[in-house]
């Protein structure tokens, strides 16, 4: 357990990375860690997750600029989902498999929220990597990889047609298609399409709670992958659970 939860941190460190240079189209490998404003460099021991951010107070040390609180959460977010794969599956072939996706979704989430994007960069790699993973580790057939990628990008497709139809203008991007073919490759089928209905039920219920507390308008853009990387999250850690409940109401 304190080797998930010390991996989550490590890892939740190297996404933070992902997410600060990815966008803007910089190495994630070099240079070696600086601060954004002072652009000096951050020695090692300033730069041990969620230790340091607490012990330099939220500060860089050498210029006092704030580090943002976005640092911490997803080092703190990497650790709590990893520790849950594993509290669920243990160190078996379905942990590291989810695993890696869970550590996909994060940046890819971040990234839609700030940006507004959905990187080929991330989304196209994570499909490889899960196609190799997947069947090397005998975790789905290549029939459910295939019905998984084609069923989640064109069940997505198909909802971003009637919502350009509905609201008249783009409701679903491409990116939002490439994020489920992604998730179909791990999960398979019809698995993510019980991710996609979690993640627009979370997104309802956010959507219409904003709508009534007047912070959202009927037609606001607002950044799909989050919510879908949420259902996700859901449906691995509790979905079985969920599932049987509802069905057992019946």
């Amino acid at each position: 357990m304190a080797f998930i939860a010390l991996m989550g941190l490590i890892m939740g460190s190297f996404m933070n990375v992902i997410i600060h240079r990815l966008p803007e189209g910089r190495s994630i490998v070099l240079p070696g860690s600086y601060c954004p404003s002072c652009e000096k460099p951050i020695r090692f021991y300033d730069n041990i997750p969620l230790l340091s951010y607490i012990l330099l107070k939220g500060r860089c040390r050498h210029c006092g600029t704030s580090i943002p609180w976005r640092y911490p959460l997803v080092e703190v977010l990497t650790l709590l989902c990893l520790t849950g794969l594993y509290l669920k599956y243990g160190l078996s072939a379905r942990f590291w498999t989810y695993g890696l996706l869970i550590l996909f979704l994060i940046p890819i989430s971040i990234i839609d929220l700030s940006k507004g994007l959905i990187l080929n960069k991330l989304t196209i790699p994570c499909c490889i990597l899960g196609i190799l993973l997947v069947l090397g580790l005998q975790v789905e057939t290549w029939q459910q990889v295939l019905l998984g990628a084609l069923g989640g990008g064109l069940i997505v497709w198909i909802i971003g047609l009637l919502g350009n139809l509905l609201f008249r203008k783009e409701s679903m991007g491409m990116g939002d298609v490439k994020l489920l073919v992604m998730i179909g490759v791990y999960v398979g089928f019809p698995e993510v399409a019980i991710c996609l209905f979690f993640g627009i039920f979370i997104a309802a219920i956010i959507i219409l709670s904003g709508m009534a507390l007047k912070k959202l308008n009927l037609g606001d853009t607002i950044p799909f992958g989050p919510f879908v990387a949420i259902g996700t999250l859901v449906y691995l850690l509790w979905g079985e659970s969920i599932l049987e409940w509802y069905l057992g109401r019946f």
